[in-house]
């Protein structure tokens, strides 16, 4: 992993899951993230935190 790489999955902020390397994002990125194929984490479940039901 490097800076450069995508991003492997979706979290809420404070999920012990997102681990040491995490970026804080806007409503609408993390929306997009998980409507183009980023996994939503199973333990957070930011898709429902977010109301993202296409998932």
């Amino acid at each position: 992993m490097n800076r450069d790489s995508p991003p492997v999955a979706v979290h809420v902020g404070g999920c012990h899951m997102a681990g040491k390397r995490w970026t804080g994002v806007p409503r609408d990125v993390a929306l997009r993230a998980l409507s183009e194929g980023i996994e939503a984490c199973g333990h957070c479940r930011p898709d429902a935190e977010l109301g993202y039901l296409d998932g």
